[in-house]
């Protein structure tokens, strides 16, 4: 579980629920019509700006953003010399009895263990990396047109909303909750958008960033391993998706090993 976005997005509804509670209490913010028209009518829009397919996968993938993880970068790089070393003493095939939790780095092991040549496992091992970047982008972009449509829609239901009280401007005393009304639809864009779809579509594009780094990690330690290639050697060539501290630390350990 992703705690910094389940903090932030209760933390930044508590803060609007607590200041509703405290003022006129919430049931003035509660309007079902304006409720529809940001809602109901931002989905519809963004499904019209992508096909359904889309649409539902951005759905699937927004989980990403509460429930993701991947490996640590340095257990990651210390599994890796281990499945290099074994590979060097004992051969590829040895590989097949070893466990490994990531389908990815999994499936590129198999690869190598089936003895496909170095330009197919590349090649097989890219085109799912891209893939699955293309996956996170679009519920990224997703989200961030739900982020955009939001506020927008709102400012119609707006429009409909005085449109409909200046065209009943016989009761005075009507126009100061008519008006309130209007305004809830501009609230409803707004909150949609800055506290829920924005947030999201970055982070699912900081999850698309994070998954290719580590997916190109896997892929240059699955073509190393293929090629036979020292796993000291191997622990220096990836120290280098380490941070800049951890990196030199592990390439004075490569080097004392």
């Amino acid at each position: 579980m992703d705690l910094a976005t389940l903090i932030g997005l209760i933390g930044a509804l508590g803060i609007i629920a607590a200041s509703i509670l405290l003022g006129t209490g919430a049931q003035v913010f509660f309007n079902v019509p304006s409720m529809l028209i940001v809602f109901g009518g931002s989905l519809f829009v963004v499904l019209a700006k992508f096909n359904v397919g889309q649409f539902i996968g951005a759905i699937k993938v927004a989980g990403r953003a509460f429930r993701f993880k991947l490996p640590d970068t340095e257990t990651s790089i210390n599994e890796l010399v281990e499945l290099a070393t074994i590979a060097r003493k004992s051969g590829l095939l040895a590989l097949e009895e070893k466990e490994i939790a990531s389908p990815f780095l999994a499936s590129g092991i198999q690869l190598l263990i089936d003895g496909h040549p170095q330009e197919t496992v590349k090649a097989i091992l890219e085109k799912e990396r891209v893939l699955t970047m293309e996956r996170n982008r679009w519920g990224a972009k997703i989200f961030s047109a739900l982020g955009d449509v939001g506020p927008a829609m709102g400012m119609i239901g707006t429009l409909i909303g005085l449109v409909q009280m200046l065209s009943n401007m016989e009761d005075p005393k009507s126009i100061g909750p008519a008006m309130a009304v209007a305004l809830l639809t501009t609230l409803y864009g707004a909150m949609l958008a800055t506290m829920v779809c924005l947030p999201i579509a970055d982070k699912l594009a900081l999850r698309m960033t994070e998954e290719a780094r580590m997916q190109s990690l896997w892929i240059d330690a699955i073509l190393a391993i293929q090629e036979g290639t020292n796993p000291r050697v191997i622990e220096q060539l990836l120290s280098s998706y380490l941070p800049a501290d951890k990196r030199s630390k592990a390439n004075d350990e490569a080097k004392e090993g």
